[in-house]
């Protein structure tokens, strides 16, 4: 008698399978929340496909952009002469190593042709100002940093502004359901869930968008910094070698 009163109803029995189908009940979820959550929704989804646009997008730049300057800085220090690593600018325009050497090469072509013209000679290979020369690579410096960090404030916005977006997902879920409790007076799973499920896909979204941008941010800057630092030294060897050879 005591084992037949252990034992579990036909309801519960242990061989009753139960089939939990995640993409179908959140779809669920999504069909019970109200026109505000799905607004919130949508604009995460917004944030969230732009910056996973921008992440593969600047990736794979930066990645052709350290690759080309590699190439690049190779054949500048293997070439005898500047202008043969000026022939190759074309090959390395991914480089910005490859545009700071255009505006420093341009610089001091100018001041040479002018030196030449000054002393009638065209065997006069000096310069006037090594400054010159500088400046021109620090603008030249000054564009490529801002082309490279170009689209990384949308996964900053990205980062910072989709949790609180889905924060206020939340709280507007959470109202929902003390609204329903409180016009009902029933405590129910039927009164509560879908206040709650607004509140929980609204939070599970919003993290869902902010931890890739936030990962995504910090890798991307640590590669941008270690082209900076690139084209940093790079600057200092090219006025080196223009101060010996030209000054």
């Amino acid at each position: 008698m005591l084992v037949e009163a252990l034992q579990f109803p036909a309801t519960l029995a242990p061989s009753a399978t139960f089939r939990y189908n995640a993409p179908v009940e959140i779809l669920k979820f999504f069909l019970q929340t109200g026109w505000i959550a799905k607004i919130v929704l949508m604009v995460l989804v917004i944030f969230s496909l732009g910056s996973w646009s921008v992440i593969l997008a600047k990736w794979r730049e930066l990645a052709t952009a350290k690759r080309a300057s590699e190439r690049f800085l190779k054949g500048f220090r293997n070439a005898a002469r500047l202008n043969d690593v000026a022939q190759s600018i074309a090959s390395n325009r991914d480089s910005p190593l490859a545009s700071m050497f255009q505006a420093g090469y341009t610089e001091l072509e100018t001041q040479i042709k002018t030196a030449q013209k000054a002393a009638g000679s065209e065997g006069v290979y000096r310069i006037r100002s090594l400054d010159n020369v500088a400046r021109s690579l620090e603008r030249a410096v000054g564009a490529e940093r801002e082309r490279l960090q170009r689209a990384l404030p949308i996964l900053a916005t990205t980062a910072s502004a989709t949790p609180f977006i889905g924060l206020f997902g939340t709280v507007w879920g959470i109202m929902n359901t003390f609204m329903a409790i409180g016009a009902t007076g029933s405590t129910s799973i039927t009164t509560v869930a879908p206040g709650i499920a607004e509140a929980l896909v609204n939070t599970a979204a919003g993290l869902a968008a902010a931890i890739p941008a936030v990962v995504a941010y910090n890798h991307l800057l640590a590669k941008i910094r270690k082209l900076n630092r690139m084209m940093d030294d790079f600057m200092l060897e090219f006025l080196n070698l223009v101060e010996r050879n030209f000054t």
